[in-house]
């Protein structure tokens, strides 16, 4: 599967920002979404997944801010940011993983397949 990551841009602190990941290749309900983001000079950090069951899994960071969804039409998975900081400023990938247990959502090892990453940047 070929995963494309849009939606980044330039927000100001508070704001909101919806990304979306489109899959090619397969279908996204088959899949484990997760996403995760690499700010500068940091390392790379899961933040959400939407395992294939529908459930979703979330980094502390993400609790109460942002969401995932699917759409099984578009073939598109979806991040609702919502209240962005400066810190959540970050490069932001979309990732599948054929097998994935809830508890491993944010381990880089057991995605497949990457996207490009879409930028984020949350600045007054």
């Amino acid at each position: 599967v070929q995963l494309q990551a849009s939606g980044g841009g330039l927000v100001q602190p508070g704001g909101s920002l919806r990304l979306s990941c489109t899959a090619s290749g397969g279908s996204v309900n088959w899949w484990n979404i997760g996403w995760f983001r690499q700010a500068p000079g940091k390392e790379r950090e899961g933040v959400l997944c939407l395992n294939s069951a529908g459930s979703t899994s979330y980094a502390d960071s993400a609790k109460g801010r942002f969401t995932i969804s699917r759409d099984n039409a578009k073939n598109t998975v979806y991040l609702q940011m919502n209240s962005l900081q400066p810190e959540d400023t970050a490069v932001y990938y979309c990732a599948a993983a054929s097998f994935l247990h809830d508890d491993y959502y944010n381990v880089e090892r057991y995605y497949n397949f990457w996207g490009q990453g879409t930028e984020v940047t949350v600045s007054s």
